[in-house]
């Protein structure tokens, strides 16, 4: 899925680096219509938002000529071990 995304991108010039901060504002904007989505109960904007929200991440990776994949990885090694709690549904780690 990820080369098909890129090739989109590339195919509408999206992956210049000028973009990188337009990019930027438009993951702000696919973050929003999903806290929307979410505010509202509705599935199915849920379902698109979060694609939408994947599709400029990988996008902006890209960009920066990251692997979204990698970064991903990166992420889980930090989180991987971590302790702590779930308090009102909101993990708080161990310092």
């Amino acid at each position: 899925m990820k080369d098909k995304i890129l090739k989109w991108a590339q195919d509408r010039d999206l992956l210049k680096p000028e973009n990188k901060q337009k990019q930027f504002i438009k993951l702000i904007e696919e973050v929003g219509e999903l806290a929307q989505g979410i505010a509202k109960n509705d599935l199915e904007q849920i379902v698109d938002s979060i694609g939408d929200v994947q599709v400029v991440l990988i996008i902006l990776s890209a960009l920066y000529e990251l692997d979204s994949e990698e970064c991903l990885q990166k992420a889980y090694e930090v989180i991987k071990n971590r302790t702590g709690q779930t308090i009102d549904g909101i993990f708080i780690k161990n310092e």
